[in-house]
């Protein structure tokens, strides 16, 4: 069970990584490995992430999963062999509840944040509620999607900044929005440091990324407070079979959370 005030520490950031959608028992379970070993060695905390489904696709022939219940008990047993957190996206009111079942955290997408019955559906299930800032949203509106959460009688919220949409093709990431967020939504702000990189290509309708700026992104984060990191990753992004444009290649991983812990440790002085 994942402990909420663990998530709202100041001294130590967190980690939200994992692959973007759940492809199969195997490389789930050597991507929560790898990942284990890199944070249990930096005393980072460490929650697990996997879509168990893409409902959210450009295409229809856009890869969506392998089958909700397939999906969701490769969650279970990645969970129960590590012993970590886990967290999924959900995208209608009947699976706020299929998932709370197998993990902690329930993750609301970008373009779902305004979605009242979804939030309230969600904060029933007494789990942590985590709300992706949509890329059409203010830092100042998500205090009314955190709102929902917490006016249907639950308080562990968290949101997730993962840029704003800049013209058609691009995002840009605001970090003012981040203690921005802290301050009016009482709640950890996450930032995206893979999504916010994405490139939507409206034309051929599968999106591109720039993953060499995943590590300033998250140097960036953590200098102006960021609680927490979301980062997704795979031993093979170009093999991925969702959003491997802008994933980590997951070797890559610890030097960069190094890197983090140590511009983390300096403005703990």
């Amino acid at each position: 069970m994942m402990d909420y005030s663990e998530l709202k520490s100041e001294q130590q950031f967190f980690l939200i990584a994992g692959p973007c959608a759940i492809e199969g028992e195997d490389i789930c379970m050597r991507i929560a490995e790898k990942i284990v070993q890199i944070t249990t060695k930096l005393g980072i905390p460490f929650v697990f992430k996997g879509s168990y489904r893409k409902a959210n696709r450009s295409r229809l022939d856009s890869f969506t999963g392998i089958g909700d219940d397939t999906a969701l008990r490769i969650l279970e047993k990645v969970k129960k062999e590590f012993g970590i957190p886990m967290t999924t996206d959900i995208h209608t009111d009947e699976e706020a509840i299929w998932a709370s079942d197998v993990v902690d955290i329930l993750q609301i997408p970008a373009f779902l944040c305004r979605q009242t019955n979804l939030l309230v559906a969600a904060a029933k299930t007494n789990k942590i509620v985590n709300i992706k800032k949509g890329q059409f949203m203010s830092p100042e509106s998500m205090l009314f999607a955190v709102n929902k959460v917490k006016d249907s009688g639950n308080t562990q919220t968290l949101v997730t900044e993962r840029g704003t949409s800049f013209g058609y093709s691009d995002l840009i990431v605001d970090f003012r929005g981040i203690p921005t967020m802290q301050s009016m939504c009482d709640s950890p702000v996450i930032m995206d440091c893979t999504h916010s990189l994405q490139q939507p290509n409206q034309g051929s309708g599968v999106t591109g990324g720039r993953p060499d700026m995943i590590e300033t992104i998250v140097k960036a984060a953590i200098a102006v407070g960021t609680n927490g990191l979301f980062i997704e990753t795979h031993p093979d992004p170009s093999k991925a079979k969702s959003d491997g444009a802008n994933m980590l290649q997951i070797d890559q991983l610890e030097d960069i959370l190094i890197k983090a812990k140590r511009i983390k440790e300096a403005l703990n002085g």
